[in-house]
């Protein structure tokens, strides 16, 4: 958790100025008996909350939680015999974080029961606080995880982690932790920085005996909008998270990303850049991919860039989009401690009409791989303008891979290197789908285009070693200091993979 809950935290602390705002401390006031909630309780609080001037939450700390290290933040464990819900034989438990190191903000936990919410009570007893002074009972909490026995009956593993600005992230069965996603990203790559909402509070509905999803509520708050979020999540193999948002803003919001996700990707061999690194390969995801409207997959494999990158593709209406790590094989890393291969892959599959808008991706440089420098985030042509309600609805698929169309091969490597002083030759290799059932003495066309300079040597051959197709070509960038590329492999007029896109720079 090391590199995100970092960046999270360091994001987001500017923020975190302040007292929390009236209407979350009215919930934790509330009797012991509870207060009535419904669906609607946390959108209510989030239209109101966006009627008034942002406040941000406490973030006020004694000296023995804010002068910690990384290490000694992580020895303020929490007892898993105190888990909420452990021993009422429900097939989900919950662990919640201290406050301290980055994760200064107060977030403020509930428990629904029977529709009426209870605050969950701060208790020093249940972490191990060593020669640490025990904080008072308003002390509060930075964040939860929630455990669930995804890999082994009886054992309760890490299903998914809230921690952390709007941060979440989750696995399905066989993976570890990797890329993360967001509530909301505002003026992501804006000159003038970047705003990070924040999850303020949250309400966990108590699952019953042997459910097979837990509901989790959350309010979103920032200084331009406010934010009501229901999480229905559902473990498996594929753990999906079923998504109501709905989005109040205070001022008039240009730059707004819905399902933001944040990954890492440091190199990989279409992108060494000047890694000097035993290892094939360092990413949590290696790809961009979206199904549009129109039928259309598009690949668009990631890179570290120099300078900053920002590519948008426009749609309307798109069927999904997410970040990928289509590489699932140990020899295609060799790190024994990261296991890059059981890294996630984030799939967001819009349930209602989105309309008009932008699939924007965001490539930040960096020079190692503790910083995630990979951003991807619906972005909706029209500015949400204050006073008006905002619903999108979603689901987020943690799995493997999306498979997409079965009927389209994918490209599932693409490497770079040297073609004389002038050029750069492509190695792209092509399998699944139909790939494998291209009659003996045909070949498939290529469909290739780009922007700038000239294309030399395209060629494309059978792969025995995968089954499919291996493309190589080279480009000869000129004086082009970017050049975007596109290709297709086609069996007559009809695709045979889906769409591979690139953008080349100096």
């Amino acid at each position: 958790m090391h590199r995100r809950t970092a960046l999270a935290a360091i994001a987001s602390s500017a923020l975190f100025l302040r007292s929390t705002g009236d209407e979350v401390e009215a919930q934790s006031a509330a009797q012991p008996a509870g207060t009535p909630f419904s669906d609607s309780t946390v959108r209510d609080l989030a239209r109101e909350m966006a009627r008034r001037d942002y406040r941000a939450p406490s973030s006020d700390l004694p000296r023995a939680f804010t002068d910690l290290g990384y290490d000694e933040y992580r020895t303020l464990r929490f007892n898993p015999q105190a888990a909420l819900w452990r021993g009422n034989d429900a097939s989900f438990q919950v662990q919640l974080f201290h406050r301290g190191f980055l994760y200064a903000q107060k977030v403020e936990l509930h428990e629904v029961v029977d529709r009426r919410a209870r605050p969950i009570p701060y208790d020093p007893a249940a972490f191990t606080l060593g020669e640490r002074p025990a904080p008072g009972a308003d002390f509060g909490h930075a964040g939860f995880r929630i455990h669930h026995p995804l890999n082994t009956q009886g054992v309760f593993d890490e299903l998914a982690v809230f921690l952390g600005a709007s941060y979440f992230r989750a696995v399905g069965r066989g993976l570890s932790y990797g890329l993360s996603a967001r509530g909301l990203a505002i003026k992501t790559a804006d000159p003038a920085g970047e705003e990070f909402p924040v999850f303020r509070a949250f309400w966990l509905e108590r699952p019953h005996a042997g459910a097979n999803s837990v509901v989790v509520h959350a309010l979103l708050d920032s200084p331009s909008a406010t934010a009501a979020f229901r999480f229905t999540i559902r473990p498996g193999d594929h753990t999906v998270f079923d998504v109501q948002a709905v989005i109040y803003p205070r001022v008039e919001v240009v730059a707004v990303g819905v399902a933001p996700l944040t990954s890492m990707y440091f190199f990989a061999p279409n992108d060494r850049g000047t890694a000097d690194d035993y290892r094939n390969a360092v990413h949590d995801s290696d790809g961009l991919m979206i199904a549009t409207s129109r039928g259309e997959q598009l690949w668009r494999p990631l890179q570290n860039p120099r300078d900053l990158q920002v590519s948008q593709f426009a749609e309307v209406n798109p069927r999904g989009f997410g970040l990928m790590q289509r590489r699932r094989d140990y020899l295609g890393y060799n790190d024994l401690e990261a296991l890059y291969e059981r890294r996630p892959s984030l799939w967001v599959e819009p349930i209602a009409d989105w309309g008009a808008g932008r699939i924007q991706l965001i490539e930040i440089p960096t020079d190692n791989e503790i910083n995630d420098n990979i951003v991807a985030f619906w972005r909706p042509e029209q500015p949400m303008l204050p006073g008006e309600e905002y619903n999108f609805v979603y689901r987020l698929h943690w799995m493997p891979a999306y498979p997409g169309s079965p009927e389209l091969a994918q490209f599932t490597e693409t490497r770079v290197g040297a073609a004389g002083r002038a050029g750069r030759l492509f190695v792209l290799d092509v399998a699944g789908g139909k790939a494998g059932e291209v009659p003996p003495d045909t070949t498939p066309s290529l469909d290739l285009s780009h922007s700038a300079g000239e294309i030399r040597h395209a060629v494309v051959q059978r792969n025995p070693q995968n089954g499919g197709w291996r493309v190589h070509f080279e480009l000869v960038p000129g004086a082009a200091r970017q050049v975007e590329l596109r290709a297709v492999l086609k069996l007559g007029d009809q695709p045979l993979t889906e769409t591979w896109l690139y953008r080349w720079t100096v």
